[in-house]
């Protein structure tokens, strides 16, 4: 008695999920027979989810490139670079404000005890008048530093090379200078290329030319004609240690931030400056941090268009459907006469406009993607491709159908069978 009642409770579980199959597999036959019947309106109705996805996904490759160009140029300038300077106080007396410079026996100190710090150089800024020819005197900035000045600064040696710590030791008056001086003293960056000049009557070799690797619109310690000559000699034409400031190039990105206090602390307790002298460091990461956030301000507005116009694009399918109901009002009431239920016929419609959104959503991902892969195949930019992006936009087109696609489906399935079958 007990095996019989078991096996007719699973026969009728199994009659019932058959049911629910079938009843499933029916509705999405009907849903599709429907756009076979109106492949125009089918087409015109998913055409609003297609722009819409293929925005999502445009708009996440176009603020990832942003975000990769932003921070090359940035990196060109230097991620890892901190910059020291003297920044006043010292001494009571206002003649002697600027008494308490930093000097070359700093940087020694802080490369001693800030083991981050790869690379060092000292900046010493002069203003030298240069005869350029034909008895024209300019003047022009000279900045006395390190070999490893074009390391941490980043630059690029247009001709000729940079001075080694040979050229240091030996106190040679040899120097490298940007691309305009070279112009406009020889013509052009190679020809200049072992000719001398004279600073303060003292011959010195060019032996390069540079450039820094991105521009900075002179935002920097470096002039459109400067004159970089190492620190050894550049030291005897002032006469002091002094230095304007110093550049620092940390070993990890992420290190940045605790290597610049670092750096200030062991300037302040070396025990060479006084203790109401101030000094302070710049790095790049307030600019990284600016970057990203102008970056994400910028997706998030774009992000915000795209949505619209996937809410336009479900206002669209929901105004379809709406019409798509009161064209099939005889239909409705055949199949509610037939048995079905409300649940189906809501089911069914709403399955109609889930299928029109994923449809273009899926058209509008293909052509989202395959754009930034087109750009990456004919060109040699790396624009960089999300397949998340993709998937966000594929989810918010079904979203979309599914909340516009509600009202439709509820209309349909609260249709009174008889008043159906009497609609013309």
């Amino acid at each position: 008695m007990v095996s019989e009642r078991t096996r007719r409770i699973s026969f009728e579980k199994t009659i019932a999920s058959a049911r629910q199959t079938i009843m499933v597999s029916e509705i999405a036959k009907l849903a599709i027979d429907s756009f076979r019947s109106s492949k125009v309106r089918f087409v015109l109705t998913a055409l609003g989810m297609v722009i819409g996805t293929a925005s999502v996904i445009l708009v996440v490759a176009i603020s990832a490139t942003g975000r990769q160009y932003i921070l090359s140029e940035i990196q060109g300038i230097g991620t890892n670079l901190v910059e020291l300077e003297y920044a006043g106080g010292g001494s009571g007396a206002v003649t002697n404000i600027q008494s308490d410079f930093l000097t070359f026996d700093d940087e020694r100190s802080i490369d001693e005890q800030v083991p981050s710090v790869a690379a060092s150089s000292v900046v010493l800024e002069m203003h030298e008048n240069i005869s350029i020819g034909g008895g024209v005197v300019r003047e022009v900035l000279v900045l006395g530093v390190e070999p490893p000045y074009r390391q941490v600064r980043n630059l690029v040696t247009l001709a000729g090379r940079f001075f080694d710590e040979e050229d240091e030791a030996a106190h040679g008056k040899v120097a490298v200078v940007t691309e305009p001086f070279a112009r406009a003293m020889f013509g052009s960056p190679g020809e200049a290329i072992g000719r001398t000049f004279q600073i303060r009557g003292i011959p010195f070799t060019i032996i390069g030319t540079f450039k820094e690797r991105v521009e900075t619109f002179g935002e920097t310690e470096i002039a459109n004609q400067t004159i970089l000559i190492p620190y050894s000699v550049g030291r005897y034409f002032t006469g002091t240690d002094n230095v304007k400031e110093m550049y620092f190039s940390i070993r990890d990105q992420n290190d940045v931030e605790d290597a610049a206090g670092q750096i200030v602390s062991v300037v302040q307790t070396d025990g060479r400056h006084q203790p109401t002298s101030v000094y302070q460091t710049q790095t790049m990461t307030a600019l990284i941090t600016l970057a990203g956030e102008v970056v994400n301000a910028l997706t998030a507005m774009l992000l915000l268009v795209s949505g619209v116009t996937l809410a336009v694009g479900g206002v669209g399918i929901m105004n379809i459907m709406l019409a798509t109901v009161r064209a099939r009002t005889r239909e409705i009431g055949i199949r509610k006469a037939l048995g079905a239920t409300r649940r189906e016929i809501k089911l069914q419609f709403l399955l109609e406009a889930v299928f029109v959104s994923l449809f273009g959503g899926l058209i509008g991902a293909a052509i989202g993607l395959a754009i930034p892969f087109s750009v990456r195949f004919l060109t040699s930019y790396r624009v960089p491709v999300s397949g998340w992006s993709a998937v966000i936009g594929l989810l918010a087109s079904a979203s979309v159908g599914v909340i516009f696609g509600t009202l439709p489906a509820n209309r349909a399935a609260a249709m009174d069978p008889i008043d159906s079958l009497r609609y013309e």
